[in-house]
């Protein structure tokens, strides 16, 4: 992970630190590294870009500002490529995204949502974007094909993520032994 991601994410951690809001931390510095690691990808590496968050209410607006007007889409080609899963896993993490031209350039941005529904949430979005990560639109709407097929899906989801983190430099058990100790923590607010 280049030394400027790593900085936006601290930056966006601090910040949310100091608004107490450390449940939220890992989700930014996933949407932030997303979003950074986009405009090193598509305006190119050295390219300016500004992290602006916004906290209203309960969402968090995370927003990247860079010199290019190139608009990212997301389309279905994407998943089956080793880029363009970003703007997937992005859409599947944010309760709403977009982009906005600017004067200089545009801003890509993703909202989170910070209220107590946002574990009926995760479910949801975990729902979409196994329905869209290998393009299950073929298949039966229902039944245990469907529920075969989701299977398959979040397997191949979670190897993908797994590679990735081991990529960006950080230990796959680490994040897992993480991830485990959340959802658990989360299932035992919920009980």
């Amino acid at each position: 992970m280049p030394a400027e991601v790593r900085l936006l994410r601290q930056a966006a951690a601090t910040q949310l630190g100091r608004w107490g809001m450390h449940h939220a931390v890992e989700e930014v510095e996933l949407v932030v590294t997303e979003l950074a690691t986009n405009v090193i990808r598509h305006v190119g590496e050295g390219a300016s870009a500004t992290l602006f968050l916004e906290w209203e209410g309960e969402r968090l607006r995370v927003e990247v500002h860079d010199k290019s007007r190139s608009v990212p889409s997301l389309s279905v080609a994407d998943c089956d490529e080793e880029c363009g899963r970003g703007l997937h896993l992005l859409a599947s993490v944010a309760a709403d995204w977009g982009t906005v031209l600017t004067a200089s350039g545009k801003s890509v941005w993703c909202e989170i949502a910070l209220g107590p529904e946002q574990s009926c949430r995760r479910t949801e979005r975990a729902v979409a974007a196994l329905e869209g990560y290998r393009t299950l639109g073929g298949m039966a709407r229902g039944g245990r094909l469907r529920d075969t097929a989701l299977k398959t899906a979040a397997v191949e989801l979670i190897a993908d993520l797994l590679h990735w983190t081991a990529a960006s430099g950080l230990d796959p058990d680490d994040v897992l032994s993480r991830a485990q100790m959340y959802y658990e923590a989360e299932e035992g607010t919920a009980a």
